[in-house]
């Protein structure tokens, strides 16, 4: 079987080709063609991604990101100049009539490209940005039309799910053993931060989700405070590696508070009690400390807008002793590493707990917070601390953004279980769309 994926739940325009041969509990995949089109360049003006900014450009950019996968695919195939099927090209129009973009470039290039051996169109469906989906979707129908090719409708956040399989080459394989479960998806992005009990292949049940910001919303937000640039969550990331690596450690005050200045008021002298030079830099700095939202709540909910709130009252109070105090790199690599070491030993807390309550086998973190290195690292000492025998999976750096590749993979479990739209005009951008 061959599957084409799209995505385009938010600023990534992606396309990918895939061939997937089952055999017994192993399913073989073989990457075919795989391209993506960033707008990071584009939105980083901004400080965010805009959603109307972030549709035009996906009209603009996906025909030619099919022709390239299509490429890669060596399906790329060029025909005579067709004779116009006006039944047929009112069809794509009306299909089209809300994508400008797409429109203006599918009748100068699509009918001039030869049907690939395709035999299901993957799309993502939701959660995202609508306006950024419907494009994908609009350009799914208008394929699956032209073409004759049916759609199965894939959720965004299920891709993630099966983001940690394909690894440097082009082939990877899911085998399909009870053994793997029950599993555990811990997913952390930019717009989501949920845990997913996975019972089984396509058998998933939320028991944890944030409240409110999501965990890489909320780094965004805070880089944005300090004044760091769009992306904000690798920024917060370099800047607590730095401190972490210079080898200071947080205080131990209560956490929720801070003191302006520390208990040493002036310099001491050399001798019993003298503050040795390396040291003094740390000694006379404010001791930084930030709340550990929900942490020991009952549930598995998360909630990251009063850790981005505390933030800010944080850098405000500082800046009434010191207006210029984020002038200070040392001050910004504090307070990433603080607010840093919140938001990961909270995602840790409560990923432990639930693989304890559930008798985890596997656990499975995805999204693009999962590219994070600390997060990486506590996860992994934390199931070694606490003695607990589960396989942990993160994708490839390249995988735990936004991407088609992992549309398609739950593309083919879903054509697999006959999950194709009866009805493409049923298919709808569905924002917020849950498992």
């Amino acid at each position: 079987m061959k599957i084409l994926a799209i995505e385009t739940s938010c600023d990534e325009t992606a396309i990918s080709i895939i061939e997937v041969k089952n055999e017994g509990k192993k399913v073989k995949f073989k990457i075919l063609g795989n391209e993506i089109s960033s707008q990071i360049a584009l939105h980083i003006q901004y400080g965010g991604v805009f959603p109307m900014m972030a549709k035009r450009e996906h009209g603009k950019n996906i025909i030619s990101v099919l022709e390239k996968a299509l490429k890669e695919a060596k399906m790329y195939s060029l025909t005579k100049i067709p004779q116009p099927d006006k039944k047929l090209e009112n069809k794509i129009n009306k299909l089209l009539e809300r994508e400008n973009e797409i429109q203006d470039r599918w009748m100068k290039t699509m009918p001039f490209i030869k049907k690939p051996k395709i035999d299901a169109i993957a799309v993502t469906t939701g959660p995202g940005l609508e306006p950024a989906l419907w494009v994908g979707i609009s350009f799914a129908k208008a394929l699956s039309v032209y073409w004759d090719i049916p759609i199965v409708p894939v959720n965004h956040m299920e891709g993630h799910v099966f983001s940690i399989f394909p690894n440097k080459t082009k082939n990877f394989k899911v085998e399909i053993e009870d053994k793997m479960f029950p599993m555990l998806s811990l997913l952390v992005s930019g717009g989501h931060t949920e845990l997913v009990l996975v019972k089984d292949w396509m058998k998933y049940k939320k028991i944890g989700q944030t409240r409110d910001d999501a965990a890489g919303e909320a780094f965004d937000k805070v880089a944005r405070m300090l004044g760091l640039p769009y992306p904000g969550g690798p920024e917060i990331s370099r800047l607590a590696r730095i401190e972490r690596s210079a080898g200071m450690k947080r205080e131990n005050v209560v956490p929720g508070s801070y003191n302006k200045t520390s208990d040493f008021s002036g310099p001491r002298t050399k001798g019993a009690g003298a503050v040795p030079d390396h040291e003094k830099s740390d000694v006379l700095s404010p001791l930084i400390s930030l709340p550990r939202p929900m942490i020991h709540s009952k549930d598995y909910d998360f909630s990251f807008s009063g850790l981005k709130t505390a933030v800010l009252y944080l850098i405000r109070d500082l800046k009434i002793e010191n207006p210029n105090i984020l002038d200070d790199i040392n001050i910004k690599q504090k307070i990433a590493r603080e607010f840093e070491d919140a938001v990961v030993e909270t995602l840790a807390h409560k990923t432990i707990k639930a693989i304890k309550e559930y008798k985890i086998q596997t656990l499975i973190v995805g999204g693009g917070v999962s590219a994070n290195s600390y997060l990486q690292k506590v996860m992994l000492d934390k199931i070694k601390e606490n003695k607990l025998k589960v396989k942990i999976h993160f994708p490839s750096k390249t995988l735990t953004g936004d991407n088609a590749l992992m549309i398609a993979i739950a593309g083919y479990f879903q054509a697999k279980n006959k999950k194709f739209a009866k009805n493409i005009n049923s298919i709808k951008a569905q924002g917020n769309l849950s498992f």
